[in-house]
């Protein structure tokens, strides 16, 4: 009895959502690829270029802070391949959430979306603090001493100094426009990211011009002893060997480089935003895929761009933490540039904080809709917008704008965006070596060509191969006689990814704490080769050949590689940040245990039809059977019917 009760509870935690393509959306399809594009690096051009450079190349790379964008651009860039084919396979709202939902049951959903949440929410808190601050460099820093006189919170590593009141403002006058209408945001979202491209290409021609490679070869010895060296006319403060490191190129060594490339990520944290369209676009499976890499690529482009200039134009131990481009401007004596550079990166800032607060409520109303939040959140207003999700994520923003800072903000958001793209790789590695039809888990959206493919192919094995079933043994397991996915090698998939995650896992966690030590060489040593062999065993497996607009290239690798490097990164941000983000997962779990897992449609669904709990077998029926074809047919109607639009627009 006992057992019975355990095993029905983790049927729950790991029920998955049945993605019914029939039904329409209640959203306009609108978008086209270059609206994507232009989203995606709306949303992701801001905090990175005009904030964090300044504060990573000071604390933690130096000049290598592109190199610090490199590895954060490649942790993003094989995190938004995976997004690409989940965004051609489900073209619906919900981004991860969703993709998790569908792959990996309940639970993982609930928890990937909560981590979304609090991305998003901290996305839009330290953009806000960022606008504030570089406003108030403008006007001579008097609202920030305002706040330190009047309103100081002495609570160091915990709280901020002082509470930005002026940041609250922000949220809240964008969660009104937000309300009231989404076209009117996304006509405003276009403008600012043109001025946005416009001063970023100033930035790094000024650099070009006023720069010097000899801000990338100082020699600490020479700043320690010598003042006043650099000629220019402002004088420099005075300097600690800290602050220093050993000088050159990367004065903080490669641990620093990977250090803040854990920070720098934060600044590719925008392109997801175009997942979460999948149900505004005219031609998602073609357009989401090309929209995440353009932004990627266009964005990388801007950050190595103007962070080589900035660092060119100002040594890395004098840059200003909050408002490093004014200040840089000053430095070198463009004192007139000061201003259009501030104003372009208000444009850059409103527009990152438009892309972070636009999919937020989004994906609060996903989770309500399917009854894992709660279900007020879940009303819409007559413009038909998500009136009280958006009303809940603003005060939460504010919020956290109210009590916390910059860097712990990012950090916080690091690491619940990390783990989110973590499992999305997960997702992707586990489904594409899943037989055609074992369950109601992949009956997802599927291209004409695919369906009747796989229809016809299934169709062919049941009548050739009747009874047949496949016995484990190591020989198929490395030399499978199918060529089309199977129950065994899924299952064979499913084990050796989950002991990659764990053994990844524990690989990050000791590279980071053991250091150079010979017996953490050993172990690592050890913990690599059995990686590779499992990565050996799933590449082995034969891969279903359902025909998707885009699929990720390389496969087990891409995402394998994706799951380490944003592990690892995750295992180098410090303990408070963990401790935060405890604290914000315990929160979820009560939620979800609480009020989620008893009001979850899904098992609605499932208690309202009990025989398909019972029996498997009539489960597998039920879903391929006449409820499946009925939602393919709906699908394949409503492809016929927009098949000219789609093909015709970009």
């Amino acid at each position: 009895m006992v057992l019975q009760k355990l095993l029905s509870f983790g049927k729950q935690l790991l029920r998955v959502k049945v993605v019914d393509c029939s039904e329409d959306s209640r959203l306009s399809r609108c978008l086209n690829t270059f609206d994507l594009v232009a989203l995606g690096v709306g949303s992701t051009l801001g905090a990175g270029v005009y904030v964090l450079a300044g504060a990573v190349a000071r604390q933690n790379a130096g000049p290598a802070i592109v190199l610090s964008f490199l590895i954060a651009a490649l942790a993003s860039v094989l995190a938004g391949l995976c997004y690409a084919e989940f965004g051609a396979r489900v073209p619906k709202t919900g981004s991860a959430y969703l993709y998790s939902y569908v792959t990996v049951g309940e639970l993982w959903a609930f928890i990937t979306g909560w981590n979304l949440i609090l991305s998003y929410i901290i996305g839009t808190s330290s953009v806000a603090r960022a606008w504030s601050a570089t406003f108030d460099e403008l006007t001579g820093k008097h609202i920030e001493h305002f706040y330190r006189q009047y309103m100081s919170m002495n609570a160091p590593g915990v709280l901020a100094e002082y509470p930005d009141m002026f940041a609250v403002a922000i949220i809240l006058g964008l969660t009104g426009l937000l309300a009231f209408g989404v076209k009117e945001s996304a006509m405003v979202n276009k403008i600012f990211t043109c001025i946005n491209v416009l001063v970023l290409l100033f930035m790094v021609v000024s650099g070009l011009v006023k720069g010097t490679l000899k801000n990338w070869q100082l020699n600490p010895e020479d700043i320690l002893y010598r003042s006043n060296s650099s000629g220019f006319n402002t004088s420099e403060p005075e300097v600690s060997e800290e602050s220093l490191g050993m000088g050159g190129f990367m004065p903080f060594g490669f641990s620093g480089v990977l250090s803040g490339a854990a920070t720098c990520f934060y600044a590719f944290v925008g392109f997801d935003c175009i997942a979460t369209t999948g149900e505004e676009v005219k031609n998602p499976q073609r357009a989401i895929p090309i929209g995440i890499v353009s932004s990627l690529l266009i964005c990388f482009v801007a950050y190595f761009g103007v962070s080589a200039a900035l660092t060119m134009m100002m040594p890395y131990y004098m840059l200003d933490k909050n408002s490093p481009l004014p200040v840089a401007f000053k430095y070198v004596g463009w004192e007139g540039a000061t201003y259009a550079v501030a104003i372009g990166s208000l444009c850059a800032l409103s527009t990152s904080l438009l892309g972070s607060m636009f999919p937020l409520p989004r994906i609060i109303y996903a989770m309500a809709r399917d009854g894992l939040l709660f279900s007020f959140l879940a009303r819409v207003s007559e413009r038909k917008t998500p009136i009280v999700s958006t009303v809940s994520a603003g005060v939460m923003s504010a919020i956290m704008a109210f009590l916390f800072d910059l860097k712990d903000l990012v950090d916080l958001m690091s690491i619940g965006t990390l783990l989110a793209y973590t499992l999305v790789a997960a997702c992707v590695l586990v489904l594409r070596y899943q037989p055609e039809h074992p369950t109601p888990v992949y009956h997802m959206a599927n291209t004409h060509e695919e369906l009747e493919l796989s229809e016809s192919s299934s169709a062919t094995s049941m009548g050739i191969l009747p009874g047949i079933e496949e016995r484990f043994s190591f020989k198929t397991l490395l030399f499978p006689d199918n060529t089309e996915p199977s129950s065994l090698s899924g299952s064979a998939v499913n084990v050796c990814a989950s002991m990659l995650g764990f053994l990844i896992l524990v690989f990050s966690v000791l590279a980071v704490q053991g250091g150079a030590a010979s017996w953490s060489v050993a172990i690592l040593s050890v913990i690599a080769m059995v990686c590779l062999i499992l990565t050996f065993i799933i590449w082995r497996q034969p891969q279903s050949k359902n025909k998707l607009s885009f699929k990720v290239p390389l496969l087990p690798f891409i995402p394998v590689v994706s799951m380490f490097v944003n592990v690892y990164l995750m295992m180098q941000l410090d303990r408070g940040t963990w401790i935060r983000f405890a604290l914000w997962l315990s929160i979820g779990l009560v939620i979800y245990f609480g009020y989620g897992i008893r009001h979850s449609s899904e098992g609605a669904l499932v208690r309202s039809s009990p025989d398909i709990e019972l029996d498997p077998c009539k489960s597998n029926c039920a879903h391929n059977g006449d409820t499946v074809s009925h939602e393919k047919e709906a699908f394949l109607s409503t492809r016929r019917e927009n098949g000219v639009d789609e093909d015709g627009e970009l």
